[in-house]
C-alpha cells in the first residue's frame, strides 16, 4: 500500500510557495508582503498538505489499532 499522491503535492506547494514569495516580495511594503504571503501562500498550502495527508493518518490509524489487537491477543495466550 503506497501513497504516490504525496510527493506530487509537495512538489506543487514548493512550487506554489515560490510564487507566493515572489509575490510578497513584489508587494510595497514589508506589512503587505508578509500578509500576502500568509494569506495567498501559508495557509493555503498548510491545508493542502493537511488534506492531502488525511488518508495517510487513517491508514496508519488502522494500522496502530491492528498491531495493538494482535499484540493484545498475543499477550493473553
Amino acid at each position: 500500500m503506497h501513497n504516490y499522491g504525496m510527493p506530487l503535492t509537495v512538489i506543487i506547494v514548493i512550487g506554489w510557495l515560490y510564487v507566493t514569495i515572489l509575490i510578497a516580495a513584489n508587494e510595497p511594503s514589508i506589512i503587505a508582503g508578509i500578509l500576502s504571503f500568509l494569506f495567498y501562500g501559508a495557509l493555503p498550502c498548510s491545508l493542502l498538505i493537511y488534506f492531502a495527508g488525511s488518508k495517510v493518518r487513517r491508514q496508519r490509524q488502522k494500522y496502530r489499532e491492528l498491531m495493538a489487537e494482535r499484540h493484545a491477543k498475543d499477550s493473553q495466550e
